[in-house]
């Protein structure tokens, strides 16, 4: 894919472009290992062919590089606000995958206007409480831990495989396994190079010691947005009762499981998703 090199909120953005013709979809990847040619790497072909797509690298992943400064929710609000008008879209449909579906949902709450249609899969930011709360809080502010974690991954590769390989639900018979495992591999490797963190600004900022501190769900009657929620059966990271409630609390919203899937539904299930994704945008157009 052609990619363009920009200037967003005084960091580099790299946003990969495909299709000509159609409405535009902004492609958000989550955290940690993922960029944007990964994730989406199974779908975009299919959906260009009718849509403009913008799959963007998030700020310190793939070529968003190097960034300073606090990367939470509450900049990524600003940030997308910003890679819209340097774009030059008035409004997208947002597509999501968990820290993704998470930014997406809270930049939607806020910017409505800017934003045709919300497709969150497994998105963060839905829990008022996560297991083990307490713990990740504490690991998370543990001086020193979250960059010896970067190490750790780029120095012992076999780690980052062994881990798609238990998260992926065919392991290591997933389709083009091997391209997943180098290319998480690489962003590790780039990760500790340029000293960043394993986990996202967002990921850590969001946690409270008792509680999330972002915690969308009680804004969620405010969305007007047209939005589908999606949820891979066998996500060990988003609950089926987070996001029925989610469903249950957005006026114009629809909720689909898809089979065979777990966290990274891209990955695992990338033929239904584009079922489910197409159904939902074209009865938004109808």
């Amino acid at each position: 894919m052609r990619h363009v090199d920009i200037t967003v909120s005084g960091g580099p953005v790299r946003v990969y472009l495909a299709g000509d013709t159609g409405p535009a979809l902004l492609l958000l990847h989550g955290a940690m290992l993922d960029t944007g040619l990964g994730v989406w790497h199974d779908v975009t072909a299919d959906l260009a062919r009718d849509h403009r797509l913008y799959v963007v690298d998030l700020p310190r992943h793939g070529g968003s590089r190097p960034w300073r400064g606090m990367l939470d929710d509450r900049f990524y609000r600003r940030f997308l606000g910003e890679l819209l008008d340097e774009l030059g879209l008035d409004r997208v449909g947002l597509i999501g995958l968990s820290l993704g579906g998470g930014v997406a949902t809270g930049f939607a709450l806020e910017h409505p206007d800017r934003v045709d249609a919300l497709v969150a899969i497994g998105p963060g930011g839905l829990d008022a409480v996560r297991p083990y709360q307490l713990l990740t809080w504490a690991a998370t502010r543990t001086p020193g831990l979250l960059r010896a974690s970067s190490w750790l991954l780029a120095r012992f590769p076999g780690l980052v495989r062994s881990s798609l390989a238990a998260t992926l639900t065919a392991g290591a018979d997933t389709p083009g396994f091997d391209r997943i495992v180098g290319s998480a591999v690489e962003e590790a490797v780039a990760k500790n190079r340029h000293g960043e963190r394993a986990l996202d600004d967002w990921q850590v900022q969001a946690y409270g010691p008792r509680a999330m501190r972002v915690y969308l769900t009680p804004e969620l009657h405010r969305l007007t947005v047209p939005t589908l929620w999606i949820r891979g059966s066998d996500d060990p990271l988003v609950g089926a009762d987070v996001l029925d409630e989610a469903h249950a609390r957005t006026s114009d919203s629809q909720l689909v499981t898809i089979a065979g899937a777990g966290h990274i539904v891209t990955y695992d299930q990338p033929a239904e998703f584009l079922r489910v994704l197409r159904e939902f945008l074209r009865s938004r157009r109808q």
